[in-house]
């Protein structure tokens, strides 16, 4: 049977329903518009995955001017946010906002908004936090709609407090990236064409050795990177950066301890047929159609059959959130007024609309020390480069160096499914050390977790979509303390 490459072959095999579905740019239709760029059935896997490049191409490409020699301490100062437009009283942590440099000839630079821990800031650790797409804001996904410390209030005007925000536990910075993203930016506009994997990754770790010289507090402090679908390329690509460049320049070595990545992207024909399987597992699509599809497609393949396309074209699956396939949907009237189609406790689907409207009030963008702009969740690269087929060699390459790495995974997405993520945890050929077992938040199952060699951990969370954070902000919360301690989260037989 022969192979189909063309963009067509693919426009029909990865949930376009989905598209039509939402009004905003979701991470999940800007991962599918990803895959649905990708012209070949197979890409060419770069330094990602080839630990020898890495010394090569990134360590040789780093150039010291990179490097702003300006005085950092006034960086800082200059950085720090008195108060956000509308926020509520008594916060207590401070707040910073702002560009680093990381490309000074061709004018690139990220945007990133940070929150130290209350109280003891000093005695936990930092982390960074990437949202996917690729091409999605941290800022507008995961500081003001999943884990941030706050949420913007339906007047797109005022913010209320997250009592679940992940700063209660650590110093967290939300990073825009990559340039284009959000309020970071490029002055050569031929630096979004380039946009990539491998620029993603080295613009990331220029932003790190750089905002470190400007908070020097926190160069000793313990750095954990986390985030959430297509950062499943975006840390594993850093955390190998990071492991290069500690080699390769001493003085400026991160205290790098372990990722974290939720419903992960991690291989290209894996997801495809996890998604799938996880549609038919939940009911969604028949026991005949489901048997084609496995017939028909095989996951150590990288290209889609003829076989494989026909099967999966006669998959109907109806309307579907796949962020979240019991999740309501935000439903948007003629007038420009918005509603939830049914009620989920604790969630909005349509947070998305006065988060935007915040983000792009000139006062808020002032306050946050961003150039004033058209402030949007998500944009769109045609055709984001070098985006290995599968990020397997990088986290072994990672699992030999000895870097804790934990998944997790949403179990009520499809879009990144755990099906998915459990095939490609088997190409990993890791020894189960902690048998698969439920843990606990509250009085009930939070989710199920297992461990393997070398301490990488997969563990899912039970009744949340592809933002856990978003649907299950206590069990997510859970879960971080659990992998900031690097003990399994407990169980606990008597409710």
């Amino acid at each position: 049977m022969g192979k189909f490459t063309a963009v067509a072959a693919l426009h029909l095999l990865l949930f376009i329903p989905t598209l039509a579905l939402h009004a905003r740019a979701s991470q999940e239709a800007h991962l599918t518009k990803f895959i649905l760029s990708r012209r070949r059935s197979t890409t060419t896997t770069t330094t990602t995955s080839d630990p020898t490049l890495y010394d090569k191409s990134v360590l040789g490409s780093l150039r010291t001017d990179e490097y702003p020699a300006s005085d950092h301490g006034a960086l800082k100062v200059a950085d720090k946010i008195p108060a956000l437009p509308g926020q509520p009283k008594g916060v207590d942590f401070d707040q910073y906002g702002g560009y680093v440099i990381v490309g000074s000839h061709n004018g690139r630079a990220l945007f990133y908004y940070f929150v130290e821990a209350p109280g003891d800031a000093t005695a936990k650790p930092l982390l960074l936090w990437l949202n996917g797409g690729p091409g999605c804001s941290s800022l507008g996904h995961g500081a003001m709609r999943e884990l941030g410390p706050f949420r913007a209030n339906r007047d797109g005007k005022t913010l209320t407090r997250n009592k679940h925000a992940w700063n209660n536990v650590a110093n967290v910075i939300f990073l825009e990236s990559p340039a284009g993203v959000g309020f970071s930016y490029s002055n050569t506009s031929s630096d979004y064409d380039k946009m990539g994997d491998p620029m993603a990754a080295q613009d990331a770790y220029v932003f790190l050795v750089s905002w470190l010289d400007m908070f020097p507090e926190y160069k000793a402090r313990p750095l954990y990177i986390t985030g959430e679908s297509y950062a499943g390329h975006y840390i594993p690509q850093l955390a190998a950066t990071i492991l290069a460049h500690n080699r390769g320049l001493p003085k400026r070595k991160c205290n790098h301890k372990g990722i974290m990545v939720g419903n992960p992207y991690l291989d290209k024909m894996k997801n495809l047929i996890g998604h799938y399987k996880y549609l038919w597992s939940h009911g969604a699509i028949s026991d005949e159609v489901w048997a084609d599809i496995a017939g028909g497609c095989s996951i150590n393949e990288s290209s889609i059959s003829a076989r494989c396309y026909q099967a999966i074209t006669e998959c109907q699956d109806g309307i579907l959130d796949h962020d979240n396939i019991y999740a309501p949907t935000c439903i948007i009237a003629s007038n420009g007024s918005y509603y939830s189609s049914t009620y989920l406790p604790g969630y909005d689907p349509c947070s998305y609309v006065p988060t935007k409207d915040y983000l792009n009030s000139p006062q808020v963008q002032k306050a946050l020390h961003a150039r004033e702009t058209k402030w949007l969740d998500c944009r769109s690269f045609e055709d984001f480069k070098d985006s290995p087929d599968t990020m397997v060699p990088t986290l072994k390459r990672l699992i030999d160096h000895g870097l804790p790495i934990w998944l997790f995974s949403g179990d009520f997405d499809s879009v990144c499914p755990f099906t998915g993520t459990k095939y490609t945890i088997r190409d990993l050929n890791l020894s189960v050390t902690e048998p698969w077992r439920p843990w606990t938040a509250g009085h009930e199952v939070g989710g199920y977790v297992q461990q393997y060699a070398g301490g990488f951990t997969f563990a899912t969370v039970r009744g949340a979509g592809h933002m856990v954070p978003a649907f299950q902000p206590e069990r997510a919360m859970i879960l971080l303390q659990s992998f900031l301690t690097g003990i399994l989260p407990a169980f606990t037989k008597e409710y």
